[in-house]
């Protein structure tokens, strides 16, 4: 049994542009789904697999976050703030979270994504496995749109390839071709917004952010063969992508909302 506490890091500092108006007067993560913010869902999800005291990373209209959430006491957690004057990126807000996180395994989970996926399940795996890092992964029926995580058989990562910004299926490849394994036998996934690592991966963070998770850390380890898996999660997976994604959520949930296991009040 675990005597230190569980930590994570919930990813809400990123402007939301793509979903503006909205964004211009709350932060996306404040957006509501089915009655409640969207940061919630992760926030759950995180509590229900044992990650007990999270920091959250904050920039656009960061006062609209910490305002509803407080100290996290009300949702039966420990939260504390990692404030960016300067946006970090997606990976940057380790830079200054070395010491917090460092004690023990940590998840990292975007805050604008609703799955049901079994963190504490992913953990075992995560454990069993030996990784360093590993990735939840979905398979969508757009895979196209998004970059793309190959793994093997053993589910270990084997390639990512990352979708260039305004490029239609034009990749960087980490690493260029596979190593030690059959290409033609690798599946494709996209990463759906949660991952477990542990503390080694601190050591191999860029010196200076800004910086992203994926091409700044994961793609640098799986070229590096260092054990980063990806966890298969075949159940619910949405992500607000757009105004057009959050509006299709927002009628899902009022039409016919997932069973979601982590749900508690509101």
């Amino acid at each position: 049994m675990d005597t230190i506490t569980m930590k994570a890091l919930v990813l809400a500092a990123g402007l939301g542009e793509r979903v503006r108006p909205l964004t211009d007067t709350l932060p996306k993560p404040m957006l509501e789904v089915g009655g409640r913010p969207l940061i919630y869902y992760p926030l759950m999800m995180l509590r229900h697999a044992g990650f007990a005291a999270v920091v959250i990373n904050v920039h656009h209209l960061a006062g609209e976050i910490q305002k509803r959430l407080g100290n996290g006491s009300s949702l039966g957690l420990e939260i504390i703030y990692s404030p960016e004057p300067t946006l970090l990126g997606t990976g940057g807000p380790l830079n200054a979270l070395r010491d917090f996180l460092a004690d023990g395994t940590f998840a990292i989970a975007n805050s604008d994504s609703i799955l049901d996926l079994d963190m504490a399940a992913m953990l075992r795996f995560h454990r069993e496995r030996g990784a360093l890092a590993t990735l939840a992964l979905h398979q969508p029926g757009n895979l196209e749109a998004y970059s793309h995580v190959e793994i093997d058989a053993d589910r270990r990562v084997r390639r990512l390839r990352l979708l260039r910004t305004g490029a239609s299926a034009s990749f960087d490849d980490y690493p260029a071709e596979p190593r030690d394994c059959d290409p033609a036998a690798l599946t494709s996934w996209m990463y759906c917004g949660a991952m477990i690592a542990e503390p080694a991966v601190l050591d191999l963070v860029p010196e200076s952010p800004p910086w992203s998770l994926m091409t700044g850390l994961i793609g640098p380890m799986v070229a590096q063969g260092l054990p980063v898996f990806g966890y298969p999660h075949h159940g619910y997976f949405r992500t607000v992508d757009d105004l057009e994604s959050y509006r299709t959520l927002v009628r899902e949930f009022e039409i016919s909302p997932p069973a979601l296991p982590y749900l508690g009040r509101k």
